[in-house]
């Protein structure tokens, strides 16, 4: 079915409602109405990385994890995978009169904000700070959970729209001012994409104020932009209970009628809250009009014609229950989280050869750890594989395996008995008996996440600094000392400095949350089954170079990521080693009709078998309004067998070339020069792989 058909019938319905059930149409729990036959439906649920909250599904690498990958088929192949188990779980749920909250087809995902600042909790749940990786990513996965079919498979949600990006302590009254120019040249673009490419069936506001308006009730944001200039067609939904902050919190209302009738003008379809509750009195008070309601119900009815769940059936009823967390899915989830890792350091001690170790020592709070697979908004595993296990069933028989924790996670910040290092004995006892330590560090959800979700109360889910717990570094400092080879597992889903590690680690590989068996894949990858081959979706910073970046508050991106940086990080966006050692051989570029067409050669000098990313950087030289650094336009994955090449051509759009200036217009400026590599065309990456890029200037 096509919109137009579906807005067909979706007017026609909602036209033999009366207005007071339309409004009732309008909250995210929509009751039944028996005499129009519409069963009620929860518009609530999630799917960041695999169906979330709803009891058993395959949970794949957490986002910032997928998007290390930098690979939009993947995506949108994960993408599907999650609306098949969606579609599957919905229909065995509705099948037996369960319709509740995060058991429907509309998911909220993915969310598409730029992780502009490391301290932000929430950013892990982002595909990092590139805008034009969170685009191509995003649409990717867009078109994967909707599918291309006469019936929508899922619905998607680009969110949150648009300036959101902490403080998560703050979100409620926070008012983030960016300037046009950083609108339109970060914060903006990935949304313009999912809307104006992708076709993304809803868009959901954030908490906070964009410059003095709330984003849910945002008239520039909604009706100029969004509905205007974009000409989006679905539905919007508001955070959750994010229109009661604007009597409550934001103050630009007086009551919650008011509230509602703000929303409404400005075009918010859905309520995920309880202040359309009070629509209807809105409504009698002449604060909303009919054609208000009437025009956001039939939208959402739209959505679900367009779902066809509306008692005409579909393609995708006969989806039954046996697909969820099936060996295909859980596959393809390994192979996710194999793409993902990335190696940050390897003084060759990588990949191990169990053989070469009688004993080995795994030592870390992560190590044996079911929430360091996860992230946050997950499914359920029926089977997790931590790190430990995965090593412990590598090395099966072939090499002892003694573990000790360690420390606690954050042992310095919860309350308990005893001493904060009463782990520390322990863990020097293994390292002692060991041949070689595997250190398993890093974070949870409990340290960084959404606002209420956390147990970092002291930040509401943000970091207050870029390092590991102090009962972990005193762990790591004690383990080192006892002088046996250590491999870093780093498990966190956010830029955290590990200089340290840095220093005295033979190697540091970096797995994210890598997703509910995902310690089968570090195990893999240690031991050089697979190759690592995973890129930064995120810049690492050292701790101090928060002091040379703006305020967390600071909404401009002047200093802020790879793009607009004047000092060398710990680790560059797009950085990563892999077992190979592949090189640009050759790299042309010619144009056709505006955009750019790449052709690179790849040549793999080393022993192993590799995939690769290759990136192109964008400048454009003597513009004074383009940013500070070359930007990402183009990647693509390839594999390179040892000893072989091969080649790959990827595409700069026309409009890439652009720059914007303060005025938020896009430009012809300056002289376009592309940098292809495997990395940034910085002295940073440089520094770190010998390799140099490409330079073409067109």
């Amino acid at each position: 079915m096509d919109r137009l058909a579906a807005t067909v019938k979706a007017k026609a319905l909602v036209a033999l409602m009366t207005v007071e059930e339309a409004c009732s149409q309008l909250r995210y729990d929509a009751p039944e109405i028996e005499r129009l036959g519409i069963p009620a439906y929860n518009w609530w649920s999630e799917a960041l990385h695999g169906v979330a909250r709803a009891g058993t599904a395959t949970v794949f690498p957490q986002a910032v994890g997928m998007a290390a990958a930098f690979d939009a088929d993947l995506m949108k192949e994960i993408a599907d995978t999650v609306a098949t188990e969606g579609r599957a779980k919905y229909n065995e749920f509705s099948s037996r009169g369960d319709r509740d909250i995060y058991k429907g087809l509309t998911f909220w995902t993915p969310n598409i904000n730029i992780f502009r600042d490391p301290r932000w909790g929430r950013g892990h749940e982002t595909y990092g700070e590139d805008p034009y990786l969170t685009a191509q990513l995003g649409k990717a996965f867009v078109h994967g959970l909707q599918g291309d079919g006469p019936v929508m498979k899922a619905a998607a949600c680009a969110k949150h729209y648009a300036v959101h990006s902490g403080p998560e302590g703050l979100r409620h009254e926070f008012d983030a001012i960016a300037s046009v120019k950083d609108m339109e040249e970060t914060y903006l673009p990935a949304f313009e994409a999912l809307v104006t490419e992708a076709e993304v069936e809803s868009v959901m506001g954030a908490y906070n104020r964009t410059n003095g308006e709330p984003c849910c009730g945002h008239k520039v944001l909604m009706v100029d932009i969004l509905r205007g200039r974009w000409n989006f067609q679905g539905h919007f939904v508001s955070d959750c209970w994010a229109i009661l902050d604007f009597h409550l919190n934001h103050k630009v209302t007086n009551t919650i009628e008011e509230s509602a009738a703000l929303a409404m003008h400005m075009g918010c379809d859905l309520n995920c809250g309880n202040t359309y509750v009070h629509l209807y009195k809105a409504y009698t008070e002449n604060m909303v009009t009919e054609d208000e309601i009437r025009t956001a119900a039939e939208r959402l009815f739209t959505t679900r014609f367009l779902l066809g769940i509306m008692g005409e059936g579909s393609e995708w009823d006969n989806l039954d229950y046996s697909v969820v967390e099936c060996d295909k899915h859980l596959a393809l989830a390994r192979k996710a989280a194999e793409k993902s890792c990335v190696l940050l350091k390897n003084d060759g001690i990588l990949p191990l050869n169990v053989n070469d170790y009688k004993t080995i020592g795994v030592i870390g709070p992560n190590a044996y750890s079911n929430s360091a697979l996860l992230g946050n908004y997950h499914g359920s595993s029926s089977q997790y594989v931590t790190v430990l296990e995965g090593i412990r069933n590598f090395a099966g028989g072939k090499a002892r395996v003694l573990f000790a924790e360690g420390s606690r996670l954050n042992g310095d910040r919860v309350e308990h008995l005893g001493n904060n290092d009463d782990r520390i004995a322990e863990a020097r006892a293994v390292a002692s008996l060991s041949d070689i330590v595997i250190l398993v560090v890093g974070l949870d959800e409990s340290l960084e996440g959404e606002q209420g979700d956390t147990g970092n109360s002291a930040a509401s889910g943000d970091k207050l600094d870029l390092l590991l717990p102090g009962s972990q570094r005193r762990m790591i400092k004690a383990v080192m000392e006892e002088g046996k080879p250590v491999v870093v597992v780093l498990m966190a889903g956010s830029s955290i400095d590990i200089e340290e590690l840095n220093t005295d680690a033979r190697a540091i590989l970096h797995a994210w949350y890598p997703g509910g068996q995902g310690g089968k894949t570090v195990a893999d990858i240690l031991f050089g089954k697979v190759s690592p081959s995973g890129k930064l979706s995120v810049t690492f910073y050292h701790n101090d170079d928060l002091e040379k970046m703006p305020e967390f508050t600071d909404y401009n991106m002047k200093g802020r990521t790879y793009r607009y940086i004047d000092f060398a990080p710990l680790y560059p966006f797009g950085y990563g080693l892999t077992y190979g050692d592949v090189n640009v051989r050759s790299a042309a570029a010619k144009t056709e009709n505006g955009d750019a067409v790449v052709d690179v050669t790849l040549v793999n000098n080393g022993k192993y078998d590799t995939e690769e990313v290759v990136q192109v950087y964008l400048q454009n030289e003597g513009s004074v309004n383009a940013p500070k650094n070359p930007r990402l336009a183009a990647f693509g994955r390839v594999c390179v067998k040892a000893g072989s090449e091969t080649s790959i051509s990827l595409t700069i759009k026309a409009k890439q070339f652009n720059v914007i200036d303060d005025n938020g217009i896009s430009i012809t400026e300056g002289k376009p020069v592309l940098y292809v590599g495997l990395g940034q065309p910085d002295a940073r990456t440089k520094e770190l792989t010998g390799k140099e890029s490409v330079k073409i200037v067109l």
